[in-house]
């Protein structure tokens, strides 16, 4: 991770929000007492510098996007919310040395993925971003694309003991597309683990497509499930929210899906083994999971785009989550949606 070019794609955390005057004092003093320094330049420094080991860590990495959001904005501000709270939180492991915060994604606002943007464009942003010369030429601008390249630079290592395990703070749904493409080329298709994904959402995110849009929060699921060729590795907990019913997706997808009627019904331990028992049937060895704040009641949390009553409760989605990680070593996840400005 010392590579130069993936400090230039990279801010300190809390920084992939381009502001100018509203927000710099709170963004400052945000940022001096993470890294523990006063001034900007040794911000950058202590950033820097803990970039520099990556190996058999949790990175954190935040993405504040919410160009690719639903109903109501605000995702953008959850990486620095999100760490706020952790280093609020009494024993909490996330100034931990097996922690790594990689900072944030650098997000241009008006844009979401590279398929997006003309030639021209991207040029221009180029130009802005890395300084315009000819060997930047290839390097992404938008922060689907950003996240993909940064992670799939943090994942190149030649050992697959010495991984890192990014977790990714989005920002929107969105950002769970580039987050388990990374995942899957490399632990998939390099080192022929087989990925199974616990996806816990209010919604199904299965579209092919939204308003024309390939890639964002409603369908980075659908192409997900693709990438694993429809091979019942994904399992989703929590829907409550979609035009199709479960049968059809099962039946047409060969997704797993457990809504949250259900859910509500049965035990952590219950609800897990569910999930186990199918990723043995379907030869998983590793473990995605994403994290869509929705998914959870907003009793427990308000503070999201889209708010579905009826949902989960916190304390059930963790030991789920500890349950199926317990068999299947955990990869990478998502943690999304929360919108902490809607509180």
């Amino acid at each position: 991770m010392t590579e130069p070019k993936l400090a230039s794609m990279l801010r300190p955390a809390g920084g992939g929000i381009f502001v100018v005057s509203t927000g710099v004092a709170a963004l400052r003093s945000f940022q001096q007492r993470l890294y523990g320094v006063h001034t900007p330049e040794e911000v950058e420094q202590a950033w820097l510098s803990s970039l520099t080991e990556t190996q058999r860590k949790i990175c954190v990495l935040g993405v504040p996007s919410d160009t690719g959001a639903g109903f109501r904005r605000g995702a953008n501000h959850a990486p620095m919310a999100i760490r706020k709270n952790w280093m609020n939180r009494e024993h909490s492991t996330y100034l931990s040395p097996s922690v790594v915060d990689l900072g944030d994604v650098f997000c241009v606002p008006h844009y979401l993925s590279e398929d997006m943007l003309s030639e021209k464009q991207r040029s221009a942003t180029q130009a802005v971003m890395y300084g315009g010369s000819q060997s930047t030429k290839e390097w992404p601008v938008t922060p689907l694309g950003l996240t993909e390249k940064i992670l799939q630079q943090l994942y190149a290592c030649e050992r697959l003991e010495d991984a890192a395990k990014p977790l990714v703070i989005g920002g929107d749904h969105s950002v769970g597309w580039p987050a388990f493409l990374a995942a899957f080329r490399q632990w998939e298709l390099t080192w022929g683990e087989r990925l199974g994904v616990l996806h816990f959402d209010a919604h199904t995110d299965l579209l092919s497509t939204r308003l024309g849009v390939k890639y964002c929060f409603a369908t980075w699921a659908y192409h997900a499930n693709e990438l694993l060729a429809r091979s019942g590795r994904l399992f989703q907990i929590g829907i409550r929210i979609s035009s199709k019913t479960k049968r059809h997706w099962e039946s047409t997808l060969n997704v797993r899906q457990m809504w949250s009627e259900e859910a509500r019904t049965i035990s952590a331990r219950e609800a897990a083994q569910q999930v186990i028992d199918q990723f043995e049937r379907t030869g998983v060895t590793r473990l995605y999971v994403s994290n869509d704040i929705d998914g959870t009641d907003p009793k427990w949390a308000p503070a999201t785009g889209t708010p579905e009553p009826d949902g989960l409760e916190p304390d059930w989605v963790s030991e789920v989550t500890r349950r199926v990680a317990e068999h299947f070593p955990l990869v990478g996840a998502d943690l999304v949606e929360v919108a902490p400005l809607l509180t």
